[in-house]
């Protein structure tokens, strides 16, 4: 893939909706990935033509239309779709009517990059039409139409404001003397379940709604063993990448989450994967985790660490190299008709 693969993002479109996008907080891997890949990468991924190209990048950003098109959202009306579908639908057609690209493949070598909530509703007025077009979300439900063979997951990570990465406070395993960690909000009924059997509860397994006075997020984390990480309203949670960031072992409790980059990662080597339905037994399936086991997962989390970075500019492995990658795997996957 370093060597030969190109892509072209189309140029046509302009600003805020297209060729920008958020850079800091949850949905800032829309903006970063826009502007690594149309100013920053160079030869190396741009095609100078789209002859050139394997792949084509719709650089759209679904956070923008959202707050420069909807906001202010007054009544649950304003909620509707249509004018992210009316967008989304009118730069496709100038794009398909300007080049041959999308119709010679239908889409299959187009793809978006989004972490915002409403992405995955993009394609929804015609999702025959878009039925082949590739979609990197961090909503990766595969019970709301994830097509694991042609979307891809991609992590949703909370970039700080001026910074890349929270700070690194991890300890050392000998030195994490919590069980398992998580803070958060009563986000969707998998974190309501949680906090009715742990919150509080527990000196092993601490679950908070909010830390008092004094206490670090990131400095919990990094004295945990293992870091709890529930979907909140969306399956999707920067949960896991913090964790991963700080050397804590995510325990990913989940319904129909498809897991970023899975096509390559293996969760199950540097993770722990816990369902609803056992949300009561969580002390008991981590304690009953063999020491010896646990180190080579913290291990592996810190081999994997890499692939969820944040680099400006990117280095290989780091999280745009592995959004890539899944491209470059799916574009691999489908047949140009002759």
């Amino acid at each position: 893939m370093m060597k030969r693969f190109k892509v072209w993002s189309y140029k046509e479109g302009d600003q805020p909706l297209v060729h920008d996008g958020p850079v800091n907080d949850i949905y800032g891997i829309e903006g970063q990935f826009i502007d690594e890949l149309e100013n920053v990468m160079g030869a190396r991924f741009r095609a100078s033509q789209p002859e050139e190209a394997h792949a084509f990048f719709l650089p759209f950003s679904v956070a923008n239309i959202v707050h420069y098109i909807y906001k202010p959202i007054t009544s649950p009306a304003d909620f509707n779709r249509a004018r992210l579908h009316r967008i989304f639908n009118d730069y496709v057609d100038v794009v398909a009517r300007k080049y041959p690209l999308w119709n010679q493949s239908n889409g299959a070598d187009h793809f978006m990059v989004s972490c915002h909530d409403w992405a995955p509703d993009v394609p929804g007025s015609k999702p025959e039409f878009f039925k082949d077009f590739i979609r990197g979300l961090c909503n990766a439900n595969t019970s709301e139409g994830f097509k694991p063979n042609i979307d891809f997951s991609i992590p949703e990570i909370n970039i700080p404001k001026g910074k890349l990465k929270p700070p690194f406070m991890g300890q050392n395993p000998e030195n994490r003397t919590i069980l398992a960690f998580f803070a958060g909000r009563a986000h969707g009924y998998i974190r309501e379940i949680l906090f009715s059997y742990w919150k509080g509860k527990d000196k092993d397994i601490q679950v908070y709604d909010n830390l008092t006075k004094g206490q670090n997020y990131h400095e919990l984390i990094g004295h945990s063993k293992f870091c709890l990480c529930p979907s909140g309203y969306e399956v999707a949670s920067p949960r896991e990448v913090e964790a991963i960031y700080s050397g804590c072992v995510p325990v990913v409790i989940s319904d129909n989450y498809s897991l970023p980059f899975n096509d390559v990662l293996d969760w199950s080597k540097f993770s722990v994967a816990i369902p609803v339905k056992q949300i009561s037994e969580i002390k008991k399936i981590l304690q009953e985790i063999p020491h010896d086991k646990y180190l080579q997962m913290h291990k592996n989390v810190m081999k994997v660490r890499r692939h969820f970075m944040v680099n400006r500019p990117a280095q290989p492995f780091d999280v745009f190299h592995m959004i890539l990658h899944s491209v470059w795997l799916r574009r691999l996957n489908i047949k140009l008709p002759s």
